[in-house]
């Protein structure tokens, strides 16, 4: 009996977080269609083709859209980042000055968070 490879070892996600803790972000590109995607997954959901590669991605990225969530221990921005490569993550933008502005140049950061490592974003030039 032959099992699928693609189930051997570390699963997309897990191999995404680990570039992370080591500083690294990475998006899936896919070799037969050249889509590139996030979140990770088994397939490409552009073509279905099996297992894209990860490929380090550039941290490049604009603020697509946002929002500012407030609790009573204080306001935090949700915000949607388009990557230079395409794809959109969901993430948050930190060290600001002023609010956050939908169009604003942002750079990727990963930063240690309670249960391990958490994708953010800083403006251009503060990193």
């Amino acid at each position: 009996m032959t099992t699928d490879p693609r189930f051997d070892g570390p699963g997309p996600d897990q191999t995404w977080r680990d570039a992370l803790a080591a500083g690294r972000l990475e998006i899936q590109h896919c070799t037969a269609c050249d889509a590139a995607q996030f979140p990770p997954s088994l397939v490409c959901r552009t073509c279905g083709a099996p297992a894209p590669s990860m490929v380090a991605a550039s941290g490049k990225g604009i603020v697509y859209s946002t929002t500012t969530v407030r609790r009573r221990d204080g306001a935090h921005n949700v915000s949607v980042i388009e990557l230079a490569e395409g794809p959109r993550i969901m993430s948050r933008v930190t060290d600001l000055s002023g609010v956050v502005r939908i169009g604003a140049e942002v750079t990727a950061k990963a930063e240690m968070g309670d249960s391990g490592p958490v994708l953010v974003f800083v403006p251009e030039g503060s990193e």
